[in-house]
């Protein structure tokens, strides 16, 4: 079952440029994760301190992998300490 990833952060005009940076390093890593189909990193119009990246993977095994792999859980640590605040996930069946 194909499963849509709802990641929502919210993050300072101080911290984007440096957010932006580890946004990349994980999306470069992501993209040769297995099951990983597609993803995309959206900024809210009324509300400029909210971001929301919506992935799509092919089943719930392969985004639990990638949630658990190493590299990710190191550059995700450094979002939340960089953003005070853990990163919301929400997983929805497609």
């Amino acid at each position: 079952m194909t499963v849509k990833i709802f990641i929502k952060r919210n993050v300072s005009s101080n911290n984007v440029l440096d957010l932006t940076v580890l946004l990349k390093k994980l999306r470069s890593l992501t993209l040769n994760q297995d099951g990983y189909i597609y993803g995309e990193t959206l900024r809210r119009v009324d509300r400029e301190d909210e971001c929301m990246v919506i992935s799509t993977w092919r089943s719930l095994d392969d985004w639990n992998a990638w949630l658990n792999n190493e590299q990710r859980t190191s550059i995700q640590s450094e979002i939340d300490t960089l953003l005070g605040e853990k990163t919301e996930y929400a997983v929805y069946a497609v």
